[in-house]
């Protein structure tokens, strides 16, 4: 059984990338200020990545205007009405 590895919190931001690579090296570490443990380190283990579900905007147009086609004149109609609005 390997003992805790510690890292000052000056330690921490210097040398950074290696006590990095002590977590990921699967050991916990604590970090200490003035030699008092002020927090721990522990790896994060295996923790999967979902992908957020990206909306259907097709099908939510779909479904608010069915299959309504809006004609070339009649957007240029709604284009010229709110030309310089926003």
């Amino acid at each position: 059984m390997s003992h805790m590895k510690t890292a000052s919190v000056r330690q921490l931001r210097t040398e950074f990338p290696k006590v990095l690579a002590w977590v990921n090296a699967g050991q916990e570490v604590a970090i200490t200020r003035r030699r008092k443990v002020v927090a721990n380190l522990t790896p994060a283990g295996d923790v999967p990545k979902k992908k957020p579900a990206r909306p259907d905007f097709h099908a939510r147009l779909h479904r608010i205007y069915g299959d309504q086609i809006v004609s070339a004149e009649a957007m240029a109609d709604i284009l010229s009405e709110n030309k310089g609005r926003y």
